[in-house]
Order: structure tokens, then sequence, then C-alpha cells
């Protein structure tokens, strides 16, 4: 709850959280990355709904702390961040203004998400190849350097017209 003084003029609590960053692709807000599910005010506080882009993944950690504080300095006093896992998260909820950040950032955003299916899901030696285009110079010739990037969730890639290397989100 926003202390009484500041009441008037604080911005609502969905909109803070909405201003907060990923730390692993900063020029994405949490919103904008679709890990951001729910915010809820009431007389107890700010509950804040995320999903993990995957299992494990180690900016979960940062990603509820940065939304306390920015919470907090926007005079929410009492913020809980919990974690919600179903659904899980798809890279098909990173918005359009999302994938239009990552592209001008040099990152290929993510083509759409394989279905799912029920059940185990078979282990791949060999990922199936993807096609992407070179977010530099859009030419869809490009070849995969490596299946794991800087992060799990990204790949590295060279395009072959213009013989960039580039970081792919890739699709889950």
């Amino acid at each position: 709850m926003v202390t009484s003084d500041a009441a008037k003029a604080a911005p609502t609590a969905r909109a803070v959280a909405e201003t907060v960053t990923d730390p692993e692709l900063p020029m994405l807000t949490l919103a904008d990355l679709g890990v951001l599910r729910e915010v809820t005010e009431s007389a107890d506080g700010v509950t804040v709904s995320i999903t993990p882009t995957y299992t494990g993944c180690p900016a979960m950690d940062t990603m509820r702390d940065d939304l306390v504080h920015a919470l907090r300095r926007a005079g929410y006093e009492r913020v809980d961040v919990r974690t919600v896992l179903h659904p899980p998260w798809t890279t098909d909820w990173i918005t359009e203004r999302g994938r239009a950040k990552l592209a001008e950032a040099g990152i290929a955003p993510p083509g759409p998400a394989p279905r799912r299916q029920a059940g185990p899901v078979p282990i791949r030696l060999h990922p199936p190849e993807r096609r992407v285009a070179c977010p530099r110079c859009g030419a869809a010739d490009t070849d995969a350097v490596s299946e794991f990037g800087p992060t799990a969730c990204k790949a590295v890639r060279r395009c072959r017209t213009c013989g960039e290397p580039f970081e792919h989100v890739k699709e889950i």
C-alpha cells in the first residue's frame, strides 16, 4: 500500500512493475519479456507474480529484488513477489515491442515457439535447424555458431552475408 502522503501522485503498482528491466536483456522490461504476470494491490500490500523463462533461471532473484526495490521506492511498503510456474513461460509471450527492442539491440528475436506436447519431452542430440534472419542486415543466410550463448536462452549465430556474429533468443 502506498503511504498516505504519496497516495495521490503515486503511480499504480502495475505501472511501477512494468518499468523494471530484465537483468540479462536490459533493453526489455519484464512486461515486454512476458514474465510479469500479475500485480495486485490490497490493504496488505502489493503482490507481484512472475514466471521464469526456464527452470533454474539465475535471473529470478535479481528480478524479484528489482521489483521489490522499485515498488518500495514508489512508496509501496509491503511487497511480495511470487513465482508462478503454470502455465510455463514461452517466447510467444514476448511483446511485439519487446521483439522490436531485441532487434534494435542486434539480437534476433525468437520465431514462433514449438508446439508443446503432453508427457515426456524427447531429448535431441542435434537441435533442429532454425532459420534466423540477421538483425543487422536482414539476410536469412545465417549459421549457428553455438547453441549456447552468454545465457542459456540465447544462441550465437553468424550472418553469411555481412559476416557479423549475433545473438538469437531461442524459441521455447
